[in-house]
């Protein structure tokens, strides 16, 4: 009693924590593969490790399963031993203390039946000394056979006490042992189950990233598809360059394509002809270069102007011209770069870039017109005057 009950109390509360443990250990391994389930999820998009992600979503459920079966096995563990060790300790203390209590009273009552017999016994020894010895000598027998009762029953009483004893012990072993048992084959049950679970799928699994080299059908007809070269055709409008630093607000600007419209001839081609001056005859045989230097000197030159045939929208650059069809813009710079000019849009005094096959791309010769006749040859795509 005084080693059994103190264990058995502490064999619960380590059976509790023992409870405790396993269902911390269950629940971590729930989150660690419902997150083996979500990277499961997300490889399962791609088309190269579609089965892969597949195998690890099948994989965490089947490990939830396996936890699963944990958790009911405990439920029976708390039930069938925690529980029933508790119940059995706080009525062991009860039954042993009753059972040791009668075992004593009894006990006493057989000693002092044994007491009383052997006083009695000598009362007679005393009595039967002097002259009536006859007279006392059958009560003598009388009390010894009754003093030698009394000691079998207590012999006997003593020795039915220490197999009770005994046995009572051993109930409680058995009954420790029996379910310590029962929830042995419990666990091997789950074990078996488990395995059952398992293996069935493991070859499967294996199987799936055996070869890491292995690539679907599908997946090679789209990479075989990707090293197919594949024609560019270029497009009309102009691609904007690099630049050099007198042109580095343009630098990383992509100009929009020309409009998807057939070129005209720009009306200014002939706007300005009468004006012209020319080289033959009537001109008295005077050509640009007979006009003095000093003259040339004195006189200011009039830039390029040209007349648009397609809108042009800037979008967010700043540094691109917007223009509707038909308005007149000068030539800042009147050197073509890289199929873009830059100019002064008359009615709005903006300036910008833009593209120079936006105008007439008949390949006529435009002029300039100064006040000392003097010609000006600009780019065969532009009407200028």
């Amino acid at each position: 009693m005084e080693q059994f009950n103190p264990g058995l109390r502490n064999l619960v509360n380590l059976g509790k924590s023992y409870e405790k443990s396993v269902a911390a250990m269950s629940l971590a391994g729930k989150v660690y593969f419902d997150a083996v389930s979500k990277i499961g999820e997300n490889a399962a998009v791609s088309p190269v490790s579609r089965e892969l992600g597949v195998v690890l979503m099948e994989i965490s459920e089947v490990h939830r399963k396996v936890h699963l079966e944990l958790e009911e096995n405990f439920k029976r563990f708390h039930s069938e031993i925690i529980a029933e060790l508790e119940r059995k300790t706080d009525m062991d203390v009860k039954y042993m203390t009753a059972t040791f209590k009668r075992y004593q009273t009894e006990h006493k009552m057989k000693q002092d039946s044994l007491e009383r017999s052997q006083s009695d016994l000598k009362k007679l020894r005393r009595k039967s000394q002097g002259k009536n010895t006859n007279k006392y000598e059958n009560k003598e027998s009388e009390c010894l056979e009754t003093l030698r009762s009394g000691q079998m029953d207590m012999q006997k009483f003593i020795a039915d006490g220490c197999k009770e004893a005994l046995l009572e012990e051993k109930r409680r072993f058995c009954f420790l042992v029996d379910k310590h048992c029962t929830f042995s084959y419990q666990i091997a049950a789950f074990h078996d189950k488990a395995r059952d679970m398992l293996f069935g799928k493991l070859p499967t699994w294996q199987d799936k990233c055996g070869d890491a080299t292995n690539v679907p059908e599908s997946v090679m007809s789209m990479i075989e598809g990707l090293r197919t070269p594949v024609s560019i055709t270029p497009q009309a409008s102009p691609i904007s360059q690099r630049h050099s630093r007198s042109n580095s607000i343009f630098r990383d600007t992509v100009p929009p394509p020309a409009p998807a419209l057939k070129a005209q001839t720009s009306p200014l081609a002939s706007m300005f002809t009468q004006d012209t001056p020319t080289t033959n005859s009537e001109s008295g045989g005077l050509g640009p270069r007979s006009v003095s230097v000093a003259t040339g000197l004195n006189n200011i030159v009039k830039r390029p102007r040209v007349r648009t045939i397609f809108p042009h929208t800037s979008g967010t650059n700043s540094t691109l011209l917007s223009f509707d069809e038909g308005d007149i813009i000068t030539l800042l710079i009147p050197d073509e770069r890289d199929g873009w000019l830059y100019g002064e849009l008359e009615k709005t005094r903006q300036r910008g870039w833009f593209p120079s096959s936006y105008w007439d791309h008949s390949g006529r010769q435009a002029h300039t017109h100064t006040h000392t006749h003097t010609h000006t040859k600009v780019s065969s795509r532009l009407v200028v005057s």
